[in-house]
């Protein structure tokens, strides 16, 4: 899954050009006018963009949209794929306001609506694209329309049910929990590889239930069947499959004229094949990504695919090559630069600073500190004193390689009273209250969602595991008619409760029910179980009435559901505590996160072997080579400046507070001469005035060697 999204306030992106005024470079032009004219419309051939970082990847794509439109190409008929929903709607954005700005305010009409203006209706992400071509050919591959899509929770709780029934949770032996059993189906499925190889690579400690782990997915697999349920990899997956038939294949490929994806380098090898398949020639295809940013191969991600593109096809693909970046200065593009000709395989682009300003400024610094306590104390330092210089703290960042490696400084932020955010926490449907609510509608959606219907039905007093059980076995012998569940027998206290829930899902659950209103019903049904079950109802409340609102923008409960689940939002009242009034915060954040923003000033925690690169990276190169791209990552999200900081000592975990053991850090072995030579190496904190070697601080002279003797006579 792609990275945690990030505030606005926090992140205002403003590396690239504005179209308006600057216009395109000469790379950029030749990325979007890649191809000619042809019987009206446009061709091409297959096209690969290196876009390095800052360089105006989205400018650049949106540009391209805007140009096929422009010749002849019609709106519906490109295919735009990205990772995010957000990515996909700005994109779409610029590209009308591009093509208003050309026909001097005129609207660009598709050829099958009366609505003015470039929709772009199969804009969006991998997933949500998946989702809508299923369920149009969802008969062909044995799937209702209707079928249910999971979202990882209910995935995870599904396995585990499997687990249970398997008897593998009450082994002697340590088996693998539900979430590390969906993390190594997912990676099967994503990367294409046997379970034999994945377990080998990523999790050697589960070797030995390798037959076992077998069973289990048999047996997940078949529930989702029953089911009707597809979770996130499954919706690629089919995709994969329904390409795989030569007749589906030339339907679903002759619905669109061109095809192009963003954060091409973050396909895994599943979204790879899709994309041949779709376009076995390359006509019409252009991917758009840079090599040097793949950094999510934990999630199956392969850079290999961005790295053999050209090759894939005969002839070759085109390349073309990004390099002016309009965000940060030349010193740090100079040392990120240096930081990549040194790994093993890449494209070669020598990032150029665009704007004049940028040419200039001073180096990125390496910084030496003691221990974690001294790196805590120069970011508060540098943070502060930059604040004076008129650098507000919120463009400025710590980033760092894992989540904990900012406990120390966090704890001195606020000895010092600095406001700080850390990405991360609790998702809006990762909400218990929430997941209720939408448990009784995806119940209502497809009545054959077992997940769904156990968590509905254990939301009343009386009932539980085993009540659930007997009702849902009832209820699937009767052909999953919500009438047959009025005969239930349930406990005499919940029998009130029981009759208008049976009612409630005879009304939203019947063939040809009216979505307006569903949400409402549903929350009225629920919200006395919610003051029973969960303390703060009132704030959950709140909740519960955003998503009611929210449901009014959609047209149908499937589209509500699929939407909700496959481009989640991100806030809750689960996590929210006092109101956060301050004039101003830090940033803190993992680099996975941070990908794609930029900040005036960047901060780098624990350069140095071990972080950089992970020390479960060690002894597999593809792995230590991800992880020079995780650094290169980090370096070009700054702006104006660059701090790589490498404490001298890290103290050993499993200790008292107070304890003292600690092991000497080596510096990152991506820091090789030719790097250091681009950074300025400074060691915090310096010399105290008077102990400089030479100082003459006293004319006392002590014989010690005459007192050690004396010791010993």
């Amino acid at each position: 899954m792609p990275p945690e999204p990030v505030p606005d306030v926090v992140l205002k992106a403003t590396a690239e050009p504005d179209e308006t005024c600057g216009g395109l470079n000469a790379d950029q032009l030749a990325a979007v006018e890649h191809g000619a004219l042809a019987a009206g419309t446009w061709d091409s051939g297959p096209l690969l963009v290196i876009a390095g970082a800052g360089t105006g990847k989205t400018n650049t794509l949106a540009h391209r949209v805007a140009h096929l439109v422009l010749h002849g190409v019609a709106p519906e008929r490109i295919l735009l794929l990205t990772f995010s929903r957000r990515a996909a709607e700005e994109m779409v954005r610029r590209a009308h306001r591009i093509i208003a700005q050309s026909l001097g305010g005129k609207h660009v009409q598709s050829a099958n609506t009366k609505d003015p203006g470039v929709r772009l209706p199969w804009a969006g992400t991998f997933h949500s694209v998946a989702n809508r071509l299923l369920r149009r050919h969802a008969h062909q591959l044995g799937l209702v329309p209707g079928f249910s899509v999971l979202d990882r929770g209910d995935a995870a709780d599904l396995l585990d049910v499997a687990r249970h029934e398997l008897g593998f949770s009450s082994k002697k032996q340590r088996f693998p929990r539900k979430d590390t059993c969906l993390a190594i189906y997912s990676h099967c499925v994503n990367a294409r590889q046997p379970l034999a190889e994945v377990l080998a690579e990523l999790f050697p400690w589960c070797m030995a239930w390798e037959e076992d782990l077998k069973s289990l997915f048999r047996r997940y697999v078949e529930t989702k069947l029953t089911q009707q349920a597809l979770d996130f990899d499954d919706l690629l997956l089919y995709w994969h499959t329904l390409m795989q038939e030569e007749v589906l294949a030339q339907a679903v490929s002759a619905m669109f004229d061109h095809i192009l994806v963003d954060e091409y380098q973050d396909t895994n090898s599943l979204q790879a094949e899709i994309l041949l398949a779709l376009r076995p020639s390359g006509e019409g295809l252009c991917v758009v990504g840079d090599d040097a940013q793949s950094i999510y191969g934990f999630r199956a991600a392969n850079v290999e695919n961005i790295l053999g593109f050209p090759e894939r096809f005969s002839p070759s693909a085109r390349i073309v090559t990004l390099k002016d970046n309009y965000r940060s200065t030349q010193p740090i593009l100079d040392a990120a630069n240096t930081l990549m000709t040194e790994a093993e395989r890449h494209y070669h682009k020598n990032l150029r600073a665009r704007r004049a300003a940028n040419r200039g400024g001073p180096r990125p610094r390496h910084v030496t500190v003691l221990d974690d306590q001294a790196q805590a104390q120069y970011i508060v330092e540098r943070v502060l004193c930059g604040r004076e210089e008129n650098v507000a703290l919120r463009r400025q960042a710590v980033l760092f390689r894992s989540a904990h490696h900012s406990d120390v400084l966090e704890l001195e932020l606020v000895r010092h009273d600095i406001p700080y955010v850390k990405y991360g926490g609790l998702k809006f449907l990762e909400a218990a209250h929430v997941k209720d609510l939408l448990a009784i509608l995806r119940w209502a959606e497809n009545s054959k969602n077992r997940i769904s219907a156990f968590r509905v039905l254990q939301l009343m007093p009386g009932i539980g595991p085993g009540n659930a059980d007997r009702c849902w076995k009832a209820f699937e012998a009767g052909g999953h008619v919500w009438d047959r569940l009025k005969g239930f027998r349930v406990p005499t206290p919940v029998r009130e409760d029981w009759a208008a829930l049976c009612s409630l899902l005879c009304a939203i659950g019947s063939e040809g029910a009216s979505w307006a209103g569903q949400v409402g019903l549903a929350r009225r049904w629920y919200e006395p179980q919610l003051l029973r079950i969960y303390e703060a109802s009132e704030a959950r409340k709140g909740d519960l009435e955003q998503l009611e609102r929210l449901a009014l923008q959609f047209a149908s409960r499937e589209r509500f559901l699929t939407e909700l689940t496959l481009d989640p939002p991100h806030a809750t009242s689960d996590i929210s505590q006092g109101a956060f009034l301050d004039e101003d915060f830090l940033v803190l954040s993992t680099v996975h996160s941070a990908k794609g923003q930029e900040w005036e000033r960047v901060f780098v925690l624990n350069v140095s072997d071990g972080s950089f690169p992970n020390e479960y990276a060690a002894g597999k190169p593809e792995m230590v080579e991800e992880e020079r791209r995780l650094l290169y990552v980090a370096m070009t999200r700054a702006r104006d400046a660059l701090d790589l900081i490498s404490p001298l000592k890290y103290y050993v975990t499993q200790q008292s507070r107070v304890g003292d053991a600690h092991v000497y850090g080596a510096r990152s072995r991506f820091l090789t001469p030719r790097v250091m030579a681009t950074l300025e190496a400074v060691v915090w904190p310096g010399a105290e005035p008077g102990t400089e070697p030479g100082h003459e601080g006293s004319t006392a002279k002590i014989d010690m060697g005459a007192r050690l003797r004396k010791m010993w006579l």
